[in-house]
């Protein structure tokens, strides 16, 4: 364990980190969990060397794979309370609500203020383990189960998949002008092995008329977005469910009972969901009472480029903050509330 030590000795050592790895990974529970494995065969020291590695990281720690939520449980759950807001680590049954009878429609139907939404949330195959532990072999398989499945789709879902390891450089471009391609440029990510053997196993699959897509072994194994122009949150929440069905009966996802579904950060645990609009709120964003209205109703707001990104126009994505403790169809009915109330701001203000 000379390397978990070498870690754990780097993340005590530094002084300016604010982590919540750094704040729940004492000496005892280190030393407590330095010698156990997973059945992944992931370490305490896979979990941690990004953080280490990047000490101005906010969470810090990753699972191994889904084993490692059970095995460093006494860490990994400290870190899921604290980043969840939650006095204990408990999720309920998953629960899409009835797709047919949702109360969901067109939060903006005059088409004024929402330009796009958009609903994705993460999957594991319960069979791999997360980055930290993967071979290239077991990457490529990984891909071929997945791209199985996604090939499966049909309807709407119906598309075509594209492998980031032979893409053309015109469909590389075309996907990058449509935002879809993803990269290897983020440094917490690398540091915890997620871009290991690139770009080998991945790609992006899409539906004929992109309002859905599958990214393959990103952060996650499988990342499903489903997504449109306007605000019509019902229709996209529903294509995300429909896909969500499908794939499952191909594969078999990885779930613990007090944290519905395991991804590769503990901060998207539970529903993995994130329901989002880009909006414009010109005048509401410029309120000193934007961020706590936001907060009132669980929203995030940020750029529309993503996280630590500025406003472009007053046009922002605000999106659902809780991911534990609820249900999926309660997270969603909860963006939707939240967003209504946005506009009601923005109109009135």
């Amino acid at each position: 364990m000379a390397d978990g030590d070498e870690l754990f000795a780097l993340i005590q050592g530094a002084k300016d980190c604010h982590s919540l790895l750094k704040k729940h990974l004492t000496k005892e529970r280190y030393e407590k969990l330095k010698n156990l494995k997973t059945k992944f065969g992931g370490t305490i020291a896979d979990c941690i060397r990004s953080g280490c590695k990047n000490p101005d990281s906010g969470v810090g720690i990753y699972a191994s794979d889904p084993d490692a939520y059970t095995v460093f449980a006494e860490v990994l759950d400290a870190v899921i309370m604290d980043y969840h807001k939650i006095d204990k680590v408990t999720h309920p049954v998953p629960d899409f609500g009835d797709v047919n009878n949702l109360n969901i429609g067109d939060l903006d139907p005059s088409g004024n203020l929402i330009v796009s939404t958009r609903v994705r949330v993460g999957r594991s195959h319960d069979s791999f383990g997360f980055p930290p532990v993967l071979k290239k072999e077991d990457r490529v398989k990984m891909e071929q189960v997945s791209v199985e499945a996604l090939k499966s789709l049909e309807g709407e879902l119906a598309g075509s998949y594209y492998p980031l390891s032979n893409m053309t450089p015109e469909v590389q471009k075309q996907l990058t002008d449509d935002h879809f391609l993803f990269n290897d440029s983020d440094r917490f990510l690398k540091a915890a092995s997620g871009y290991d053997d690139w770009p080998t196993g991945r790609g992006i699959y899409f539906s004929a008329n992109k309002t859905f897509l599958c990214w393959v072994n990103e952060e996650d194994h499988l990342r499903l977005i489903s997504m449109q122009k306007g605000g019509n949150l019902g229709e996209v929440y529903k294509r995300l469910v429909n896909a969500i069905h499908q794939m499952e009966k191909k594969l078999k996802f990885a779930k613990k009972d007090n944290m519905g579904y395991l991804t590769f950060c503990p901060s998207n645990l539970g529903t993995t969901m994130r329901a989002s609009v880009h909006i414009k709120i010109p005048k509401l964003s410029q309120r000193p009472d934007f961020k706590s209205i936001c907060d009132k109703y669980n929203l995030q707001a940020r750029g529309i480029h993503g996280e630590h990104t500025e406003s472009v126009g007053g046009v922002y994505d605000i999106s659902n903050k809780r991911r534990m403790g609820l249900t999926e169809y309660e997270a969603v009915t909860e963006m939707m509330r939240g967003v209504n109330e946005i506009i009601r701001e923005e109109t009135s203000s």
